[in-house]
């Protein structure tokens, strides 16, 4: 809307307008639980012709919610859109993501176009965090954002065959950098790639740590120009060397705890959200997996491996749980058959609840990166 046709709104139509960003600043972010007005958030309302003009920038991926928040914003919008000092009007939405950066100094110039960093991690094998953390790159990218994702579990990298790729090798450029692996939407670098199944990883701790920061740092992830929004590292199980290595060498944004329900499981994730507090990493939250299991048969739910871990966990060190995963055969069988879940089935159950993940996810990081004052501009 220009200048001159805000001049001549009436001062009921501006009071008007100044009331409904009010009332949209009150309505909640699912993503994180907190009303508009408590975020970072932009929000810009206008009036042209007979059209109530509506933008909304959030700080995470949401594509798929466009639909939801356009429906809250129009019920918030009624008793401005059926009369009064605009008159009878119509409503345009748009919904908008803009990521911020991470900073960091001194950053290795591989790594100078990712603006962030997540690592997902596990206290313990056998949880589904490889599993969980191919499916959170996907759902990121899902969502709209660019993402990477790097199989940092040296010792047992299963990226090419959860992705398909098995038999791709990584083109080499100026005889120094690799260059990610087009897989699914994600831009992927793994040692898998690097080596064969008769050629397995048997490495001391400072061998593996000098091979993961190898791949991290002369992987160019941006050589095209696009800068990635997210890096996802799926890390090895336990609070070793590889992790500590990581945390040294990158500034990341972020780590999500991947647990099951299981006593053991929860003693081990309490071990991976403490070594990330040690060395100042933000913990996003943890994901239960394998939570329940329904049968085939005859439709029984059960708790398996116990239930309410994760949501003690995440209370008792003040994070949060970022959701929860069935025991499912699908999810399995989608992983090994070269197409997780988000790509195998983009619109059922599964997927949706790893896309629920990842923007929960997502959105801790801008929270943990915004200064908390909300945007609010009538225009």
């Amino acid at each position: 809307m220009s200048d001159h046709e805000h001049e001549h709104l009436s001062e009921a139509a501006q009071a008007e307008l100044e009331r409904l960003a009010e009332c949209l600043g009150q309505l909640h972010d699912p993503a994180t639980g907190l009303e508009l007005d408590e975020l970072d958030a932009e929000i810009e309302v206008g009036f042209e012709g007979d059209t109530v003009l509506v933008g909304l920038t959030l700080g995470y991926p949401c594509a798929s919610q466009r639909d939801d928040w356009e429906a809250r914003v129009r019920e918030a919008c009624l008793p401005t859109l059926k009369g009064g000092p605009l008159g009878e009007a119509h409503l345009q939405f748009e919904l908008f993501s803009e990521i911020t950066q991470t900073p960091a100094a001194d950053v290795p110039e591989p790594l100078r176009g990712v603006k962030n960093i997540v690592a997902v991690a596990s206290g313990k094998g056998g949880v589904g965090k490889s599993t969980t953390a191919v499916n959170l790159a996907l759902a990121l990218a899902a969502e709209g954002a660019s993402v990477g994702l790097l199989d940092a579990d040296i010792y047992g990298p299963s990226l090419p065959t959860m992705l398909g790729t098995e038999a791709v090798r990584p083109e080499v450029k100026e005889q120094k950098f690799f260059l990610p692996v087009p897989a699914q939407g994600l831009k992927t670098m793994s040692l898998g790639y690097l080596m064969t199944e008769e050629t397995p990883a048997v490495w001391r701790g400072p061998m593996a740590s000098g091979a993961l920061n190898q791949i991290l740092t002369q992987t160019l992830w941006c050589d095209d120009g696009d800068e990635l929004d997210y890096l996802i590292v799926d890390m090895p199980p336990g609070t070793g060397d590889i992790q500590l290595t990581l945390a040294q060498k990158a500034t990341l944004a972020g780590a999500v705890i991947v647990t099951t329900p299981q006593d053991l499981a929860l003693k081990d994730a309490i071990k991976g959200v403490e070594m990330f507090r040690k060395v100042s990493v933000p913990v996003l939250g943890i994901v239960e997996n394998m939570a329940l299991h329904t049968c085939s048969n005859c439709g029984h739910t059960e708790a398996i491996f116990g239930s309410g871990g994760g949501e003690r966990i995440a209370a008792g060190y003040e994070t949060r749980l970022l959701g929860q995963l069935p025991l499912a055969l699908s999810i399995r069988e989608d992983t090994d058959g070269g197409k997780p879940s988000v790509v195998a089935d983009p619109d059922g159950e599964i997927a949706g609840h790893y896309r629920e993940i990842a923007r929960r996810a997502a959105a801790q990081i801008w929270l943990e990166a915004g200064d908390d004052s909300p945007e609010i501009e009538v225009v």
